[in-house]
């Protein structure tokens, strides 16, 4: 839209037999077009101007595609010229999934202020830690001043608590004046519950689908041509008007599509001919429960053609062993072989017998798949915060486990994800808080967590409200807590870990044939990767283990290397490098220096 000159609106309401603009205390009548579509152009409601929709005289309505809510899901909207933000990122050549380290950020709880101003603040710290790229939790509107962003409904409007459109560019440009990636989550398997107004204007929702978070939308209907192109311009705006490098897709298993060309190989078309267009890799990771490889393989073979599917199976074969913990779908794992199997090939179930759906999950990856199309984690937004008090890893073992579990991520053959605060054991929960302004929604809300919690095995005694405020100020980050004792030792442990990924060019190389992974005993794990290997004692004793390398990095100062014996304390880990043969090559680690070459200091 412009100031200077007539101003477009236009609207798909195919149902509607009048369709008003209402700004400025008066009605302008849309034209109806073809396939549904409205429009109307009025001169000088350019940038800044509020707006409402009334469908068949209904009261105002947000517009679908509305760029800004000041005011929240109930509000007027906002024109937005996105032309008028002043970008400083001309240079910015985008990011390599491969070569990653993703840093999972909540806006909201990230700092005290909670907005993306505030974050940049922040940016710094991630640049030090070693982080190449920041994934945002959802920022589309969604009701209230607060929430995880899952229910959204105005998808094309970033979050006004936040900061709204302008905010958000400033925090990207900041990330990429850092050298930082940005990716950002977005929700197209369903709407939130409160604001939701697009079924006013157009078959978006489908009746006969249905997800966990309510009723799913229309993908497969005679009028989802419409539908789908919502969700694709909606996907090619962040990247376009606010230069996100990649988008992360939430729960693709829930998208109801039937069509022969789906909606995901659709949409990483676009996304690819927009990335020609400006001259700039765009990336799109999806979420998936299946344990589909055909999200990441070619769509010329058939799949999807996305760049990475985060793999839930790989925190939880680590979560298992490393806190014992076995109900719900825990109880497919906790054995170190099932580790094993995950640090090979991401999946543990790739057509294999899963206990807990009762039946044979996932799909075998075809040859040549590359670690680096998978995302993973030891924590997330979901696995912290879908515990019935947020607790996270660092509240339920020791910094000895800890350590462990940051090796095995840091040198696995995947792309790492980090959770904010998890970097230096936050002590700080990640609850699931919500800001509804309905009371009764509120209630609904809190009674079907509980609902949830109870059937995955947890018990439901200590369950936050949602709703309460102080559910979400007991989840910011505690930044005090980075100088002091473990905290520091453990963002120093992070640090060099990253540091020693970006160093050793093993530690980079996705193919997943020359990971070798051995179960030595009962508690004890190694993981060969060229000339490094990494092993590790979850045990209550001591270990001693045949590995012949020079020690570059240690958990715990007891452990030690002499004679070809590797000497491991419980809950500790080692990294040693092997030359050519296997022999001992000495390597300086991220303080300058070789750790302990021939043996413990």
């Amino acid at each position: 839209m412009s100031a200077d000159g007539p101003n477009h609106f236009s609207v798909w309401a195919p149902e509607a037999g009048r369709v008003e603009l209402l700004l400025d205390g008066r009605a302008v009548s849309f034209t109806r077009g073809a396939r549904g579509w409205w429009s109307v152009d009025v001169d000088g409601a350019g940038p800044g101007t509020d707006y409402q929709l009334s469908v068949d005289g209904s009261d105002g309505l947000p517009d679908p595609r509305s760029a800004w809510q000041p005011s929240g899901v109930h509000g007027p909207s906002r024109v937005v010229d996105h032309e008028r933000f002043r970008w400083t990122d001309r240079h910015w050549r985008g990011i390599d999934l491969s070569s990653s380290v993703i840093y999972e950020l909540h806006v909201g709880t990230f700092t005290d202020a909670g907005t993306f101003d505030a974050a940049i603040a922040r940016l710094d710290h991630l640049v030090g830690l070693g982080a190449t790229a920041v994934e945002l939790l959802p920022v589309a509107e969604f009701s209230g001043e607060r929430g995880w962003g899952y229910d959204g409904v105005d998808l094309y409007a970033p979050h006004h608590a936040y900061g709204g459109p302008d905010g958000l560019k400033r925090l990207v440009d900041a990330c990429h004046g850092r050298g930082l990636g940005v990716l950002l989550d977005v929700v197209y398997n369903h709407l939130g519950p409160e604001g939701n107004y697009v079924g006013c204007f157009g078959p978006y929702i489908a009746d006969q689908h249905t997800t966990p978070w309510g009723p799913g939308i229309d993908l497969d209907s005679s009028s989802s041509a419409e539908v789908d192109e919502f969700f694709v311009e909606n996907a090619l705006m962040w990247l376009r008007d606010y230069h996100v490098d990649g988008l992360r897709l939430d729960a693709v298993h829930a998208l109801a599509d039937s069509a022969a060309m789906s909606f995901l190989q659709r949409l990483s078309r676009r996304v690819d001919e927009l990335a020609g267009e400006l001259g700039r890799p765009l990336v799109l990771v999806a979420e998936s429960d299946r344990n589909d490889p055909r999200i990441v393989q070619p769509r010329h073979d058939g799949g999807a053609g996305l760049d990475g599917c985060w793999s839930d199976e790989f925190h939880h074969a680590l979560h298992a062993v490393l806190t014992g913990e076995r109900h719900g779908y825990y109880c497919d794992f906790g054995s170190l072989q099932s580790l094993a199997t995950a640090l090979r090939q991401s999946y543990v179930h790739d057509g294999t017998w899963s206990a807990y759906r009762g039946g044979v999950h996932g799909g075998p990856l075809p040859p040549g798949i590359p670690g680096h199309r998978f995302v993973v984690c030891t924590q997330s937004h979901d696995q912290v915060g879908n515990r019935p008090e947020g607790e996270r890893t660092a509240a339920l073992v020791s910094v000895g486990r800890l350590k462990v579990g940051a090796a095995l991520l840091l040198t696995s053959s995947f792309v790492p994800m980090l959770f904010q605060g998890e970097e230096w054991g936050a002590s700080t929960p990640f609850q699931y808080f919500s800001d509804h302004g309905d009371p009764e929604l509120g209630r609904l809300v809190a009674e079907g967590r509980r609902r949830d919690l109870r059937h995955f095995g947890w018990p439901v005694g200590n369950v936050p409200d949602p709703q309460d405020r102080l559910t979400f100020e007991r989840s910011r980050l505690d930044w005090s807590e980075l100088g002091r004792p473990p905290h520091r030792d453990i963002l120093d442990w992070y640090r060099r870990l990253i540091e020693l990924r970006r160093s050793v060019p093993e530690l980079r190389d996705g193919r997943l044939d020359r990971t070798v992974v051995t179960v030595e005993n009962e508690h004890s794990l190694v993981v060969r990767r060229g000339r490094v290997i990494v092993a590790c004692n979850l045990g209550e004793h001591a270990t001693v283990i045949e590995a012949d390398g020079a020690l570059s990095m240690r958990s715990d100062e007891g452990v030690g290397v002499e004679a070809g014996r590797l000497h491991l304390p419980p809950d500790s880990v080692a990294i040693l490098m092997a030359g050519p043969g296997g022999r001992p090559e000495s390597m300086a680690g991220p303080g300058g220096r070789p750790e302990g070459a021939g043996g413990s200091r």
